[in-house]
């Protein structure tokens, strides 16, 4: 059975499935919510536009389950006449439900763009991506949806999906999919981690899609001689571990991502975290701490010496390189990730300026948090009891200037509206704070 680390992994397999379309004039359209993820790595493989498609059902007034059609923007609708027909639904009841709908729509559009005008599909390849088809209810409306917005031509791509649905969306002119299982019994099966993707992780998605556009035109014009912003490769324990550096222009610190999955650089919510900073004037480096063979075995996550010494090693080639040597260096550090943050803080002593655990588990850090001399910020959220109570336990050994933060009606993943960007905005302060040296800080 085939297997997804997360929905990132899944959407660069599928973009290198789809790589013949690059250089054409796709328009990459993702599913809210948890197909937006896959659509922008797809995105940019094919170095496309990244755009999301909104769609609503209409369900039959009695029968709410059953769908009689479904809208989309500006005004788009697709009815299934013969469900009309034999539901024999009034034109009123249509009205009725389709106005609901629409101002469902219109709050969710408002959310995710933010005031962008959505992208013109007329004449252009709709290239629709979501994270699977279980029913394939979804996709055909999606597709509908496209066809009215003016796509040319439409292709649905997803990573995994029953092969029954797929010999039956007619909606489509051309279906990608990389796995096809005989029985699919839930999509998340097929996926290592499915954690549900937040309404500001699909907005943030968005932005940085379009930064990565003015990026690319920029940099076609002439590179920019202010600014780093790369993907690099760092050398540890015999592997070579992947990882991307941004640094505006004269950034006072450095902040290492730590995240105990070994996708941490293409983590929707480490990239959420990392733009808030980047704006704040901070560089970062997001960094997978385990390679794809490494990350297969369970126990690895948890094997904080062995995350901690790659953290350090991400340290020195920093200190190593003459555009980010000058530069303090924090870390940020998410689920086991915290607790190797912590204890490579530890072990290095006054060479880490901060250190920031969102989600964390700081006590796996054990006799090293003693020893941490960073000052330390804390972010749990207030309904995640569990990790919350281990937290506050961990608080208590550590002896560096610290506080505990929580954050309002969040559980672990901060996925509710909002918690994450109050995290961010958390972690952003503490570390302008702490790495921006005393010079670097205007009189009052």
């Amino acid at each position: 059975m085939v297997i997804f680390a997360d929905r990132s992994d899944a959407g660069r397999q599928l973009g290198e499935r789809l790589e013949y379309l690059r250089g054409g004039d796709a328009v990459v359209l993702g599913v809210p919510r948890g197909g937006v993820p896959v659509a922008f790595e797809v995105a940019a493989a094919l170095d496309a536009p990244l755009e999301v498609i909104v769609v609503r059902k209409l369900g039959v007034p009695f029968q709410p389950e059953l769908a009689m059609g479904a809208i989309g923007e500006e005004g788009a609708a697709a009815l299934d006449k013969r469900v009309l027909s034999l539901a024999r639904v009034k034109q009123g009841d249509l009205r009725a439900v389709e106005q609901r709908e629409r101002r469902l729509l219109d709050d969710r559009v408002a959310r995710f763009r933010a005031g962008r005008a959505p992208l013109d599909l007329n004449g252009r390849t709709a290239v629709i991506v979501d994270d699977g088809i279980a029913t394939g209810s979804t996709a055909r409306v999606a597709c509908s949806i496209a066809r009215k917005l003016g796509a040319a031509r439409v292709i649905l791509a997803v990573p995994v999906a029953s092969p029954d649905v797929l010999r039956k969306l007619p909606e489509a002119d051309e279906v990608v999919c990389l796995a096809t299982p005989r029985q699919l019994t839930a999509v998340s099966d097929h996926y290592r981690d499915f954690s549900p993707t937040s309404d500001d992780e699909v907005a943030w998605l968005l932005d940085a899609a379009a930064e990565r556009a003015q990026r690319a035109a920029a940099a076609r014009s002439g590179p920019a001689l202010d600014q780093l912003d790369e993907d690099v490769q760092i050398d540890s324990d015999g592997v070579r571990l992947q990882g991307h550096v941004n640094l505006p222009r004269a950034a006072a610190g450095v902040v290492v991502f730590a995240h105990g999955s070994g996708s941490g650089r293409h983590s929707p919510r480490n990239r959420f975290v990392a733009s808030i900073l980047q704006q704040a004037g901070l560089g970062t480096l997001l960094l997978d701490l385990l390679t794809p063979a490494e990350e297969l075995d369970r126990a690895n996550v948890f094997n904080i010496e062995l995350l901690a010494r790659r953290l350090t090693a991400a340290t020195a080639w920093l200190a190593g390189r003459p555009v980010t040597a000058p530069c303090r260096v924090g870390y940020f550090g998410a689920s086991t990730g915290a607790g190797a943050a912590l204890w490579a803080a530890g072990e290095q002593g006054e060479q880490i300026g901060a250190v920031v655990s969102r989600g964390g588990r700081p006590d796996l850090a054990g006799p090293w948090l003693a020893r941490v001399l960073a000052p330390t910020l804390l972010i749990v959220g207030s309904a995640d009891h569990q990790v919350l109570e281990l937290n506050r336990q961990a608080q208590e050994r550590l002896r560096c200037p610290n506080r505990l933060e929580l954050v309002q009606g969040a559980t672990h993943l901060f996925e509710e509206p909002g918690t994450l960007e109050q995290a961010g905005a958390l972690a952003r302060d503490w570390f302008v704070q702490h790495l921006r040296r005393e010079q670097d800080v205007p009189d009052t």
